[in-house]
């Protein structure tokens, strides 16, 4: 009997640790369907609209000229513009393109006007008038693009939500099979109906024919856009 007191006293004690260990345990995170809930994730980020000042010119030598560019960054950087990227023409590599993010216009304006902008050029053998010109980015993708060959094109349209409406109904899955990656959309700030649209190219044949297609002239008329588009080939740098 006293051996069977003994196993009784032992089964309870090791019952009664068992009942303990299990108490401070977290209970099981589980929904009534028994499966674990996943962790939320944040939406992305709506995009923000942005100004761009583009200057374009060219110049006697790229590497003499970028070397002096880059030293000039902290000039650009006190007038509130924020480097982008910066682009040579395919068809004549010394015609450059400068993209950069413009915090204030005014200051902007003011920054293409300085004197010491006009010194620094002529320090880095630009040998043409510099244009600029002064944008609303109010479309942009933010991830880097896989192809550094662009392509812009630039024209004016009667109205810019019809036109903007017939754009979207071609779709950018059209587009890309056409070799033609969205990258941006923006509109002049002195004249909002001056409109310039940017892709990356993955296939330049392809961009090529698909932008002299009639059935895209046909596109863009029906969608308001007015005379003869501009466009520039280039690839950037970066």
């Amino acid at each position: 009997m006293k051996n069977i007191s003994t196993s009784l006293a032992a089964i309870a004690m090791l019952l009664l640790a068992s009942c303990n260990s299990g108490g401070d345990k977290p209970a099981d995170k589980t929904d009534s369907t028994g499966t674990t809930p996943k962790p939320e994730t944040a939406a992305p980020a709506a995009f923000v609209p942005f100004k761009v000042m583009s200057t374009t010119h060219t110049v006697k030598d790229f590497a003499t000229w970028k070397k002096v560019f880059d030293e000039g960054d902290s000039m650009r950087q006190a007038n509130g513009l924020t480097y982008l990227s910066v682009c040579r023409d395919d068809a004549n590599p010394n015609k450059v393109y400068v993209f950069l993010k413009m915090a204030d216009l005014q200051k902007g304006k003011d920054f293409a006007a300085n004197p010491s902008l006009k010194e620094a050029m002529q320090k880095a053998g630009v040998n043409s008038a510099p244009t600029f010109n002064y944008v609303d980015i109010v479309r942009f993708e933010e991830s880097p693009a896989a192809n550094k060959g662009r392509v812009r094109i630039a024209h004016k349209v009667k109205d810019f939500a019809a036109w903007l409406k017939g754009y979207d109904a071609e779709g950018k899955e059209t587009r890309a099979a056409n070799g033609l990656i969205d990258r941006a959309i923006s509109r002049n700030i002195s004249d909002t109906n001056m409109v310039y649209i940017t892709f990356a190219i993955s296939d330049l044949a392809k961009a090529k024919a698909r932008i002299n297609d009639p059935a895209l002239k046909k596109i863009m008329m029906d969608a308001g856009v007015e005379g003869v588009p501009v466009i520039d080939y280039y690839t950037s740098v970066d």
